[in-house]
């Protein structure tokens, strides 16, 4: 086992790292740029180093520096978090010729999903439905329209790098597909360096399911069930909940043995989530993110298991120890993610907090690392809290939910807790009929 881990992140995420080692016995480096000085997880860890000014390209986006503080401490391995290098291939081999361990995929898996078009083939040979689409980059707008022609319209024009629903864009007709080709070219150059796009079939009112997945290195691979993530806006998921309200066991377990058995095929170790689109009983591979997802917390709360824990163990070369009939599926939960923005306009607002009091009881969980007097700065993502909720029922867990999020105290910066108030009392989302343009549609209301 690991004797001390850098944690290449902030936020949340870092505390919830943080803690998993501390759990493990193992101790902890917390780097953080000039801006995040006073974080809990700064303020927790045993060893804390500055690795740069507030900016996020001069901190935590600084392969250099964040390696050369794993190497000044004498870390033996690098928690990515999520977000900021935690799936850049090139920052795992750095890692590791340095001969420390990155607690993560392999940096070949983590370049070889990290681009869509190759970890579509992947997926195709590994056995998993994919969307209708084109077979690689489109190269002209002429390519563009006959690949459409032949799948029908609409369809939507998709970056190959990166995600956040930047380079995206739909054309619902020969007409608009030369706009909607080159504005998808230059938001994806704008946003990943690469103006490169693919093609798919436009799917109208689909879900957003995804798959947890846990992978030793000695063949072993489970699936911790479902995710529905179909509450987004423009892209970023706002709520999320397992089991999802849309499928039935016998399709759970379809899609759960699909996965683990395309997994085995691929060779894929450590944690990792396959992401769906769901429309109509049937599943198309979106993308696979080799990662620790933020909406973790929710598959912890159902099945008991310390996915970041198993993540670090399996990583410094422990088998996972148990298999899928181990696992056992207890009740459902909800995470409202909740950010410093203003719940009507959702521009992000900084500033100080004042009352901070965090809702308690039993099966309720808080992931945040702020506390009455801390600065929220403005410099990076505005997630500062997740509220997490488990219960037997889903109707139970709505109504635990509800009574958390009327006792949730955050004073001194505007938050997007009305918004999951909103959210939770529509009697659509109460029956569970939403997908993923539900949430746009009910803000115009």
């Amino acid at each position: 086992m690991f004797e001390k881990v850098l944690i290449a992140n902030r936020g949340e995420i870092a505390l919830r790292i943080h803690r998993a080692c501390r759990e493990m016995g193992i101790k902890t480096v917390a780097v953080h740029s000039t801006a995040d000085a006073d974080a809990m997880h700064v303020k927790l860890a045993d060893e804390a180093v500055c690795i740069g000014p507030a900016a996020a390209k001069d901190s935590y986006l600084n392969k250099a520096a964040i390696i050369s503080a794993a190497v000044m401490t004498g870390a033996d391995a690098i928690h990515p978090g999520y977000g900021f290098l935690s799936e850049n291939a090139e920052f795992a081999e750095m890692v590791e010729a340095h001969g420390i361990t990155f607690i993560g995929p392999s940096p070949e898996m983590i370049r070889l999903l990290g681009d869509k078009i190759s970890a579509k083939k992947m997926a195709l040979d590994a056995g998993l439905p994919v969307v209708p689409g084109s077979d690689g980059a489109v190269q002209s707008v002429a390519e563009a329209q006959e690949i459409a022609e032949k799948i029908g319209y609409p369809v939507i024009i998709k970056a190959t790098a990166g995600g956040g629903g930047k380079g995206m864009k739909i054309a619902r007709s020969a007409d608009e597909m030369q706009e909607a080709f080159e504005l998808a070219q230059k938001e994806a150059l704008n946003a990943f360096g690469n103006d490169s796009v693919y093609l798919e079939k436009y799917l109208e009112n689909p879900r957003h399911i995804e798959v947890q997945v846990l992978a030793d290195n000695y063949g072993h691979v489970v699936h911790l069930g479902e995710r529905d993530c179909s509450l987004q806006r423009n892209h970023q998921k706002v709520l999320e909940e397992t089991p999802s309200p849309a499928l039935n066991p016998e399709q759970r377990q379809q899609i759960g043995e699909i996965v683990v058995n395309a997994m085995k095929k691929i060779g894929y170790t450590n944690v990792g989530t396959v992401e769906f689109l769901y429309e109509n009983g049937q599943f198309y591979f979106l993308e696979m993110n080799t990662r620790v997802q933020v909406e973790h917390p929710i598959t912890e709360a159902v099945t008991g298991i310390d996915i970041v824990r198993d993540q670090i163990r399996i990583s410094s070369g422990a088998a996972l120890g148990y298999e899928q009939a181990d696992i056992r599926f207890n009740g459902y939960a909800m995470d409202c993610r909740i950010n410093a923005e203003d719940p009507n306009t959702f521009i992000p607002r900084a500033g100080t907090i004042g009352q901070w009091h965090t809702p308690g009881g039993l099966d309720v969980r808080v992931d945040s690392e702020m506390y009455a007097g801390y600065t929220v700065p403005p410099n990076y993502d505005s997630l500062i809290a997740k509220l997490i909720v488990h219960g037997r029922t889903r109707n139970g867990v709505l109504m635990r939910l509800r009574r958390s999020l009327e006792e949730f105290v955050i004073e001194g910066i505007p938050t997007t807790i009305p918004l999951h108030q909103r959210i939770i009392s529509d009697p659509e989302f109460i029956d569970g009929q939403y997908n993923i343009h539900w949430l746009e549609k009910f803000l115009r209301k």
